[in-house]
């Protein structure tokens, strides 16, 4: 098998994202979340360049409970904040995407707060729990 090799400063990263509390949520349920693996550079932010030639390595999982609920794939779809828009894909061409909002814009380390609009379109907050080697 042939090594992949990134560009300098950027590194495949397994995230964890747990449901925070938010107006519709004051106490959020533990294990709910997603866990997703995406090419961050040195700042945290999720380089598209890389994305676009790794994509198959980029899985997502939706966590009930701490139990995988879904399984899918980061997608960089067009639309959105600044003309595309990050999203967890179940199931390609199904409508069952959840984007992620200005995930372009945030960086994705410990402690940082982000936004996911599930298929309902309902805006649930999250927050980066943790970012480790993939």
């Amino acid at each position: 098998m042939a090594e992949i090799r990134l560009p300098s400063g950027v590194h495949l990263r397994r995230v964890r994202l747990e449901e925070a509390r938010d107006k519709g949520k004051p106490e959020p349920l533990a294990g709910n979340g997603y866990e997703f693996i995406a090419p961050l550079d040195a700042t945290g932010h999720i380089d598209l360049e890389v994305w676009k030639n790794m994509r198959a390595l980029c899985f997502v999982h939706r966590l009930e409970g701490g139990i995988i609920a879904d399984r899918g794939l980061l997608v960089h779809k067009a639309g959105g904040q600044g003309g595309a828009t990050w999203a967890f894909d179940y199931e390609p061409g199904a409508g069952d995407e959840e984007a992620g909002y200005r995930f372009n814009a945030h960086p994705f380390v410990p402690g940082e707060y982000v936004s996911v609009r599930d298929e309902d379109g309902e805006m649930h907050t999250y927050r980066v729990a943790s970012v480790t080697a993939a």
